[in-house]
């Protein structure tokens, strides 16, 4: 397997970097801990664990090695790592790494957690979609034939794909899997386009600028705290957000620090992305030498602010899903019912 495919899971890494920080902390030489970890390790852990291996023994770095696996440690971990293997702050440097990656975590799993609803509502959609198509309209198509029912154009969709789906079991179940696959591929492929489109949808476009600034910011803290110089920081931090409205905001920012202008001048440029108690703390940061310290800080209120955010969407969420699905629903069944109300129709007047 190519190191540049190799992947951990969340708990796999933060064990990983634990275990590396308990180690070394304890005094212990690093290829002598690298060895002890190897005992117990398997899979993607131990792959990187013989590259570290091999890399050390040939008297190279630790970050040299973390940079052949992108997967796993990005260009911030790999720049954090390199800066305190040359300050010899490795063990700290890890320790806050594992706070900030299962911080991450957190974080994530709240976004994942809001977006489980309207996934929950899609999929129970799907199954009242095929029930239908498999046992309602079969037989209700039946009835139609017989009677010589004019039907409307829905009920001739319906009936026409619920045909298909029986008599051509096998080449529909080929084209969905198909669509599904190339769904996926096209997802990894051009993940960005995917992200720009979600993140471009009303009640997202708020809460995906507010994660990337919990990104920014919390990046931001681990690389200055790492001894980092703020421009550099800045330029790594490009890559950690999505939106493009506040990658703009990071390269002026960059640009404006390195004509030997203030960080939190350049954010009062963007106010209409950077909200002013960011501006303000970011100021305050400045003018006491603690700009690591700030980044903290915003980072901690924006993650309050994100969950906020969330429970706004997901509740407003709900009862637009109900009403999309009930809409969807309604007119299938509207589709079915209104042939059947004709028909009694015509026996009535007769």
């Amino acid at each position: 397997m190519k190191t540049s495919h190799v992947r951990l899971s969340t708990n796999e890494k933060i064990g990983f970097i634990k275990n590396f920080h308990t180690m070394l902390s304890a005094g212990i030489p690093i290829l002598e801990a690298v060895d002890s970890l190897l005992e117990d390790s398997k899979g993607n852990t131990k792959i990187i664990l013989q590259t570290l291996r091999a890399d050390l023994s040939q008297g190279k770095h630790i970050y040299f090695t973390f940079d052949k696996f992108p997967k796993v440690f990005d260009k911030v971990t790999v720049s954090i790592i390199k800066t305190a293997e040359e300050a010899g702050t490795l063990d700290v440097t890890l320790k806050d790494m594992t706070d900030t990656i299962r911080k991450d975590a957190e974080f994530r799993d709240k976004v994942k957690g809001a977006m489980l609803y309207p996934l929950v509502i899609i999929c129970v959609f799907i199954i009242v979609f095929f029930v239908l198509l498999i046992v309602v309209i079969p037989k209700i198509s039946d009835v139609f034939e017989r009677l010589h029912v004019n039907l409307p154009l829905p009920t001739k969709i319906l009936i026409f794909i619920s045909h298909t789906l029986l008599n051509y079991t096998i080449p529909f179940i080929a084209v969905v899997v198909s669509i599904i696959v190339g769904f996926i591929i096209f997802y990894k492929l051009k993940r960005e386009i995917f992200i720009k489109i979600l993140f471009a949808l009303p009640l997202v476009s708020k809460l995906a600028v507010q994660i990337d600034l919990t990104k920014f910011s919390r990046s931001m803290y681990l690389l200055l705290n790492a001894g980092i110089p703020i421009n550099e920081a800045l330029e790594l931090c490009e890559g950690v957000v999505s939106k493009d409205s506040v990658k703009k905001c990071i390269i002026h920012t960059q640009q404006t620090v390195l004509a030997g202008k203030k960080m939190s001048s350049s954010l009062k440029n963007y106010k209409n992305v950077i909200p002013m108690i960011m501006i303000k703390i970011t100021e305050a940061g400045e003018k006491s030498g603690t700009l690591d310290k700030s980044m903290q800080d915003i980072s901690e209120y924006l993650d309050y602010q994100v969950s906020k955010t969330l429970k706004t969407v997901t509740t407003l969420m709900e009862p637009l899903m109900l009403v999309f699905v009930s809409v969807l629903i309604g007119g299938m069944m509207l589709a079915i019912i209104a042939p059947i109300y004709g028909l009694i129709g015509q026996v009535g007047n007769r």
